[in-house]
């Protein structure tokens, strides 16, 4: 296991194939790492589908409202919703959308992240600038790299538990 320097801003995803462990940036991206562990601790992310899983890209995931799989679940609809709570502001910094990186989805509006989120698959710098960089994969990337591809996946995979390291 990763040694987890602040269990209060570490997320623990499980995926059917081991942890990916995600280091969240409260010092960068304050208000959308609080809603991460919000989301976590109430159980939202729970069985929430990969929706948008494109090769050497990214994976997205997070929509609570539409993408809980064991909940009357319509793949069509994943990825339109996000949760009960407000959407965000932006809050963009100069980190760059590197490999593992952990990026806020959002409308075209830029102040419209809730509670989806993607994991870049490679460094995606055209991102840069235009999407809240909140955190980054400290272990596990393997098991992000085998999520199964597809717009939507015609079997999406599913985070089977989203925790708060300090919870957990």
């Amino acid at each position: 296991m990763a040694e987890i320097k602040d269990p209060e801003n570490t997320i623990i995803i499980e995926l059917k194939g081991g942890n990916v462990v995600i280091e969240l940036l409260p010092d960068v991206a304050p208000k959308h790492s609080e809603r991460m562990k919000e989301l976590a601790r109430g159980g939202e992310y729970d069985n929430v589908c990969f929706h948008r899983v494109i090769d050497g890209f990214m994976a997205q995931t997070g929509d609570v409202a539409n993408g809980d799989m064991e909940d009357g679940f319509n793949i069509r609809m994943a990825g339109t919703g996000g949760s009960s709570m407000p959407d965000l502001p932006a809050e963009f910094s100069k980190l760059p959308h590197d490999r593992g990186t952990l990026g806020a989805a959002r409308s075209a509006n830029p102040n419209s992240a809730n509670s989806q989120f993607f994991i870049n698959f490679s460094d995606n710098h055209f991102l840069n600038g235009q999407y809240t960089v909140y955190g980054r994969v400290i272990e596990g990337m393997e098991h992000v790299d085998a999520i199964t591809r597809g717009e939507p996946p015609a079997e999406p995979d599913r985070m089977i538990s989203v925790k708060v390291a300090a919870d957990a």
